[in-house]
C-alpha cells in the first residue's frame, strides 16, 4: 500500500466515479483477462480503498458489501458468476474506458501491484483484522454494505501501520 499513498498533483483530469463493469474492464485488460471473479472483486476493493485515501471520492459508483470471502460489488458478481474460478471472459462491451484520469491510473496501479498475489492472498488481505469489512462482517448475513468511510478508515489504518 505504502508505494501507492502519494498524493496527485492538482492538474490530474477528475472523473466521475465508474461503473463497476468500467472498473472490471480496465482490470482485467491490465491482467490479460486471466483474473477471476474473486481476484476481480479484491483487486476492485483494493483500488477503491487506495482511491478514497488518495483523492477523497470513490472510485466506482456501487457500494461494497460484506461477503463470507471478503468485498464484493453484487451486480459485478452477478455479471461474470458464470465464469467461477475460471478467468473471466470480455462481457463488458457496453463499458466506456476513460482515456485517462486518477480513477484509471489507479485501478492500473493497483492491478499491477497485486499482479503476484494468489486468490487465497487476496482474500487474506481484504479480511484484515482492522479493516473496513472485518468491522461489518457478520456471518450468514447478507448485503452489509461497507460504508466508504470505513473503507477511508482502513487505507489510513494501513498506511500507518506500514510506517
Amino acid at each position: 500500500m505504502n508505494s501507492m499513498a502519494g498524493r496527485a498533483p492538482a492538474n490530474r483530469i477528475r472523473v466521475v466515479a465508474l461503473s463497476p463493469s468500467t472498473a472490471a474492464k480496465i482490470v482485467c485488460q491490465v491482467r490479460n483477462w486471466q483474473i477471476s471473479n474473486l481476484e476481480l472483486q479484491k483487486i476492485l476493493y483494493v483500488a477503491h480503498m487506495v482511491h478514497l485515501g488518495r483523492y477523497g471520492r470513490p472510485l466506482v459508483n456501487e457500494t461494497f458489501e460484506a461477503w463470507t470471502y471478503g468485498p464484493v460489488l453484487p451486480s459485478l458478481y452477478r455479471r461474470v458468476a458464470m465464469f467461477g474460478a475460471e478467468p473471466i471472459k470480455n462481457v463488458f462491451y457496453a463499458a466506456r474506458v476513460p482515456e485517462g484520469g486518477t480513477e484509471r491510473e489507479t485501478l492500473e496501479a493497483v492491478a499491477r501491484h497485486l499482479a503476484s498475489m494468489t486468490p487465497g492472498q487476496l482474500v487474506e488481505l481484504t479480511h484484515w483484522p482492522k479493516g473496513a469489512w472485518a468491522k461489518v462482517y457478520q456471518p450468514g448475513v447478507r448485503h452489509i454494505p461497507i460504508p466508504d468511510n470505513l473503507i477511508a478508515d482502513e487505507f489510513r489504518a494501513r498506511e500507518r501501520s506500514a510506517a
